[in-house]
């Protein structure tokens, strides 16, 4: 497994990212089922039946050192709250995505997502110095979209026809995927404008 995807907990004022277990199975179960999450048709989330498969899936890719999963923690109560991971990892040459996130629905647009990316991205330059973070999405994604912008990534581009749809009410629709991208000399500006959204919440 390379130091990529070694285990890592990473700890923030109102998140926290712990190494994904099978023991999250139940919280994530719940988590899901809050807005039937499934049903988004341009996403890949996990049904709570195949949840257990679901983290099966993350931890191999991890033991293969292509990913390193999380478990999305609510610091007050402890309960997860979602996944995220780095995945395809490139060690040669520093780089990851941050992708395979959600999260259920009553946390989402909180504070909760914008300390994931912002400890997810310090991780990511200031530990692994990598070169470049990325994220993709699908064109129909609006909400993701606006997210991953909000963050100050910078479309890199548009992988036309990208992938064949599995989501049974999209079976056979062709995917957009748009490509993001946080480079490291952009990092320090991101990281003062993420600081200064959380610096504005209250508690």
């Amino acid at each position: 497994m390379s130091g990529f995807a070694a285990p890592v907990t990473l700890q923030g004022r109102h998140v926290r990212l712990e190494p994904l277990q099978h023991a999250h199975h139940d919280d994530l179960c719940e988590a899901v089922r809050d807005g039937e999450l499934w049903n988004h048709w341009y996403t890949a989330i996990p049904r709570p039946e195949v949840m257990q498969a679901e983290i099966s899936r993350r931890l191999d890719l991890q033991a293969k050192g292509s990913m390193c999963p999380f478990a999305v923690i609510n610091p007050a109560s402890g309960q997860a709250m979602g996944m995220t991971t780095y995945m395809n990892i490139d060690t040669a040459n520093r780089r990851v995505e941050i992708g395979s996130t959600w999260y259920r629905r009553s946390v989402q647009r909180t504070p909760l997502n914008t300390e994931a990316k912002r400890l997810l991205l310090a991780h990511a330059f200031e530990q692994l110095t990598c070169i470049a973070v990325e994220f993709r999405t699908h064109f129909f994604n609006h909400q993701s979209r606006r997210a991953i912008e909000r963050l100050g990534a910078k479309l890199d581009g548009v992988l036309r026809s990208h992938q064949i749809n599995p989501h049974p009410l999209a079976t056979g629709a062709l995917r957009d995927t748009c490509v993001y991208s946080i480079i490291a000399s952009e990092w320090p500006n991101v990281k003062a404008h993420l600081d200064h959204q959380l610096s504005r919440i209250r508690t």
